[in-house]
């Protein structure tokens, strides 16, 4: 079933596309043009619908674009973690109560996780 999404046979999912161009990006570690974009896309996308995709996360301050003769180079503005968690801040700050959000995350954390953030917090522990 790749790359047809949950939206049906052929289509992705809303913001799958905008998730793969950002993928894109980050393994290309340069710059680079909406062509290169859409070789590294799953489906064989039009190159104008990857342009569009690149348009909508530029306008979104997703990522950057300089000229390049007639054309545009695109770099994403963070790194998949830096994006990733991002996200998470968002979801964070539309949660509501932010310390009844935050305990139900940390409460449903597998030990290994729940041990990784502890670590991050408060440094290795003394022993």
């Amino acid at each position: 079933m790749s790359g047809q999404g949950a939206a049906g046979a052929g289509r992705r999912a809303p913001g799958e596309l905008e998730s793969e161009v950002l993928a894109a990006l980050w393994a290309a570690g340069r710059p680079v043009g909406a062509s290169t974009v859409r070789e590294q896309v799953a489906g064989d996308p039009a190159y104008t619908t990857v342009l569009t995709i690149l348009t909508r996360l530029h306008d979104k301050r997703l990522v950057t674009r300089e000229r390049s003769g007639r054309s545009h180079l695109y770099s994403p503005v963070q790194d998949k973690a830096g994006h990733t968690a991002a996200g998470m801040r968002d979801l964070l700050d539309r949660g509501g109560d932010r310390a009844a959000v935050l305990a139900r995350f940390v409460s449903e954390l597998p030990a290994e996780d729940e041990q990784l953030l502890e670590q991050l917090l408060h440094g290795p522990a003394e022993d």
